[in-house]
């Protein structure tokens, strides 16, 4: 098995690098503010995205829910910046790659999304989402009949076994790492499937049923199992190494060319049964899909809406800093616009092993100036929602709370600040700030340093290179006092969202505790919440965990991040997708 601390990183950088494609072509404009002519036409609503259930087996049932007005065939063009960096199921942590993988990818579980924004749990390639009955330890999956690949052959349970059991190559390690170290017995070690030996862990009970041991309760299992990391990968067409550029499809397309940083085309699979899938639409005949095209071209040609780009889409690119002004104030262009809440939430760390006094955290969260850095990256369209919690409102379970008035004064309070640290009895203390030297990034360090300085902080700005900033800032003994980071809950529920982060125990070289918080109170709370079985009851109890950590202040709240997109005029059914929080290809489809 891949070593914890190793696998923590390829987290962090994996879900970093997606926040940051997110946010970096949203930096450095000026400020923007929220639209009063028009709203954007497709709006998440907030507070539906707490709403989150674990569906039935006839919720699990195809075809999916008909998308009003659509119609079958024509070409889909998406446009973005990046080609992806991996296909293959166990190397995708990226929010970009698994958008891309739902049209030719499934997983044992994925998610319907209601029009409000509602999430439920349902079987994809299961007839449901999955059972236990021992609180979590033991998992029962029965998959659905009508089931195949590409070539006709049928999906069997040997498939799924199989999938899971890959994992533990060599070559896969970019993906989540929940499973492996879950299926694992302790103490063992696991290669992979290929020099013919097997986990008794994963039991294929015939070729319909497959049965899932733990090595300790995870009541959330059927969750995890929805990430595309655990996507289904034939046995018989597994081509190792090679399976990253061209993987074998269980979904309604199939890639037919994929040129390197260029182009990725896909045609119908005509081997997917929508009556089995409750997820997918499919009604394009084709997917054409351009790589390099920055934030501004790709805006610049939605807003032309020319030729070609009226059927064009993008998955990550969001509206250019330079043009949102420009799309909010043009009632036309709104229209073909979406606004969501994804689920990234951004902070900066406070190092508690060097910021010892919780009084100067405090204070250091009270005078920090929020609106300005937000003005700095595009106002709230650019980048998103003041946050004030560890806990996004993505997440089942968030309670909204404000345990230092950052949401009513984003400004920063620096009187308020300088009480704090008379009462910590240090006046002016001093404070190293390491933040990611870009042109953005430079502007909101002589912010952030002036204003922790009226507070009376004697700050030192350390700027670190951004190819190297996780490296310098992972390191336990860093020698930082502040510095910029951010998350995201691999699945909605709390646990992804704290365990990683701000268990004590998980405190090793560039792992995912960057505040290096370590409460005994705090890791108990964590260990009790993950022992509940019921996600609601489960969900407030992470909530509760919530209050306690930022009770510590280990870190100083910035986003909640939200995208902000266009698409052409000819295309209908773009929709924002909150669990990757990028546009979702699930329910395209052309205008004739």
């Amino acid at each position: 098995m891949r070593s914890p601390s190793r696998r923590a990183v390829s987290a962090v950088a994996a879900l970093a690098a997606g926040m940051l494609a997110l946010s970096a072509c949203a930096q450095g404009g000026g400020g923007v503010t929220a639209p009063t002519a028009a709203a954007p036409a497709k709006s998440q609503d907030v507070k539906a995205l707490n709403k989150i259930a674990v569906g039935t087996g006839d919720d699990s049932k195809g075809p999916a829910a008909p998308e009003p007005g659509a119609v079958k065939g024509g070409t889909v063009n998406m446009i973005d910046r990046d080609d992806f960096s991996h296909l293959d199921p166990a190397r995708i942590y990226l929010n970009y790659n698994a958008t891309a993988s739902k049209l030719f990818t499934r997983q044992l579980t994925e998610y319907k999304v209601a029009d409000n924004g509602g999430l439920t749990l349902v079987g994809d390639l299961a007839v449901d989402a999955g059972s236990t009955d021992d609180g979590g330890k033991t998992w029962k999956f029965t998959l659905k009949d009508g089931l195949k690949w590409q070539d006709g052959s049928p999906i069997s349970t040997a498939d799924i076994k199989h999938s899971f059991e890959r994992l533990y190559a060599p070559f896969a390690t970019e993906g989540p790492p929940y499973a492996e170290q879950w299926l694992l017995p302790k103490g063992q070690k696991y290669t992979g499937p290929y020099d013919g030996k097997h986990l008794d862990t994963i039991e294929a009970v015939d070729d319909k049923n497959i049965v899932f041991h733990l090595n300790s309760p995870h009541p959330d299992f059927n969750f995890t199992v929805a990430m595309t990391g655990y996507g289904a990968v034939p046995k018989k067409h597994d081509t190792k190494e090679k399976y990253d550029r061209q993987p074998f499809s269980a979904g309604p397309y199939k890639i037919v060319s994929h040129v390197t940083d260029k182009s990725l085309d896909l045609e119908r699979n005509e081997h997917w049964d929508p009556a089995t899938d409750p997820i997918r639409n499919a009604y394009p005949d084709k997917w054409h899909m351009e790589f390099g095209v920055q934030a501004l071209q790709s805006t610049d040609r939605f807003i032309a809406d020319n030729g070609a780009d009226k059927h064009a889409m993008t998955f990550h690119n969001p509206i250019a800093t330079e043009r949102i002004q420009q799309v909010i104030g043009d009632p036309e262009l709104m229209k073909r616009t979406m606004q969501g809440l994804t689920p990234f939430t951004t902070f900066y760390n406070i190092n508690t092993t060097r910021v010892k006094d919780l009084k100067v955290r405090q204070a250091i969260i009270k005078a920090f100036p929020m609106q300005q850095v937000r003005q700095l990256n595009g106002g709230e369209l650019g980048i998103g929602k003041f946050a004030s919690t560890v806990i996004s409102p993505t997440v089942l379970g968030h309670q909204p709370f404000d345990l230092y008035g950052q949401t009513t004064k984003p400004q920063g309070d620096p009187e308020a600040a300088k009480k704090l640290l008379a009462e910590a009895g240090q006046p002016n203390p001093p404070l190293v700030y390491a933040y990611n030297q870009t042109p953005t990034g430079e502007k909101a360090a002589v912010v952030i340093k002036s204003s922790l300085e009226k507070a009376g902080f004697k700050v030192v700005n350390k700027p670190l290179n951004p190819a190297t900033y996780y490296d310098a800032i992972g390191l336990l003994d860093n020698p930082y006092d502040l510095y910029w980071g951010g998350w995201a809950a691999d699945w909605p529920t709390g646990s992804t969202a704290v365990s990683l982060t701000y268990d004590g125990r998980q405190l090793v070289d560039h792992g995912s505790n960057y505040s290096h918080l370590n409460v005994p109170e705090v890791n108990e709370a964590i260990d009790k919440a993950n022992e509940i079985l019921d996600p609601v009851e489960a969900g407030k109890a992470w909530a509760a965990v919530d209050k306690m950590i930022m009770a510590q202040a280990p870190i100083v709240p910035e986003f909640y991040q939200t995208y902000f997109g266009l698409y052409g005029s000819g295309l209908g059914g773009v929709e924002f997708d909150p669990i990757t929080g990028e546009q979702s290809p699930t329910n395209v489809y052309v205008k004739q």
